[in-house]
């Protein structure tokens, strides 16, 4: 009877696993064959504000500033906001010494946080299409095109670009396991976006139609929610996969781990404040998409441990043997990264890692949703 039990547990666990992973992307796939949607000619030069959120950035706000400056987009379309949250190492006076008129400082009166820097930025602007971007990322030369051609379309309030990670050394734990999982984002939203709408942005190069733009509440997760307003508001969002972001990967799992927790923190919360989304009685596309990409991801964890805990009364039998030697060895590699330069012997043995570090952020999130946590100001982790 027991056995029963395990096995049907197991399975369920192990289904969900599957689908959250694998079915749900098949689906898209299939789906998104149907249809197709031209990339629209990079010839579409609405007036550009890009809103550049920076805390302690002084290592990096200008080569940021000079390579943005260099982007091929028409001058007199295009103005940069620095939303300075309060630095205090230099950033300001970096932005403030270039002479470029399309620069400017915007100081926040009180830290606050990037979703409140941005809300304030939005305010000052005076493009048509808001551009979100970091002080770290690199953006490819024809980016700004290619955001905004999408906006051609009245029906897109929003558009997306595409993350491209780099392990630069080839030395970070956790530097394949994140170039693989984006390049894997980057697939489904492109399956997505072809068959309707993408349901979260790339939080370093995300456009919004101006007039569709929500102010947010500081705690919650910008990249995700100002999209799904956008959709609440009648609009398409869009994915760029021609408009690349170059960003360098953390160099240490505890670092990856910090910036993982803050960020589906302020998701989970982010969805709860758009929670009528969920509803698929009225927005059915919408909400199958979030539960099948944003909500089962976050409950990976729960089914990981309760597909462990399910295995152990089965380890009398041959596959379930396996099974749960294929469960260990996983583990076990995670931690053995954690202690050994397994990158060194081959990077695939630092996919584990990442894995890992993923889904107990996931869970360690959950928990401080419900200890009623709120991750709002940042701090600069690569310099």
């Amino acid at each position: 009877m027991i056995d029963d039990v395990a096995a049907t547990l197991f399975w369920l666990f192990a289904g969900l696993l599957c689908y959250t992973y694998a079915g749900y992307p098949l689906l898209l796939a299939f789906l998104s064959r149907w249809v197709r949607r031209p990339a629209p000619a990079p010839d579409h030069f609405p007036r550009i504000t890009i809103l550049i959120a920076a805390y302690n950035e002084a290592a990096n706000i200008g080569r940021k500033l000079e390579q943005t400056l260099r982007l091929d987009y028409p001058a007199d379309r295009m103005e940069i906001l620095v939303l300075s949250d309060c630095s205090s190492d230099g950033t300001d006076g970096i932005v403030k010494a270039v002479s470029d008129p399309r620069v400017r400082l915007l100081r926040m009166a009180k830290r606050a946080g990037k979703t409140s820097a941005q809300n304030n930025g939005v305010l000052e602007a005076r493009g048509e299409v808001l551009i979100f971007s970091d002080a770290t990322t690199v953006y490819h030369p024809m980016a700004l095109r290619y955001l905004a051609s999408q906006f051609r379309d009245p029906a897109v309030g929003a558009a997306s670009g595409r993350y491209q990670y780099f392990d630069e050394t080839g030395a970070s734990p956790t530097g394949l396991g994140t170039i693989a999982f984006w390049n894997y984002e980057n697939l489904i939203k492109k399956f997505q976006s072809r068959i309707r709408t993408i349901s979260g942005c790339c939080g370093c190069i995300y456009a919004v139609r101006a007039s569709a733009y929500t102010a947010l509440d500081p705690d919650i997760i910008s990249d995700l929610v100002q999209p799904l307003q956008v959709i609440k508001k009648g609009f398409r969002v869009a994915f760029e996969d021609r408009a690349l972001a170059y960003e360098e990967t953390t160099q240490t799992s505890g670092e990856e781990f910090s910036m993982r927790v803050r960020v589906v923190t302020r998701g989970i919360r982010g969805m709860l404040s758009v929670a009528e989304l969920l509803n698929p009685l009225r927005h059915g596309w919408i909400a199958f998409q979030l539960l099948s990409h944003k909500v089962l991801r976050w409950l990976v964890p729960f089914f990981l441990i309760g597909l462990l805990l399910a295995n152990l009364p089965l380890l009398g039998r041959p596959f379930y043997l396996c099974a749960f030697l294929a469960q260990a060895l996983v583990y076990g590699c995670a931690l053995a990264s954690l202690a050994l330069p397994l990158q060194r012997i081959s990077r695939v043995l630092t996919v584990p890692l990442y894995f890992c570090i993923v889904n107990l952020a996931a869970l360690v999130s959950v928990v401080e949703v419900l200890r009623g946590r709120k991750y709002v100001v940042w701090e600069t982790v690569r310099k």
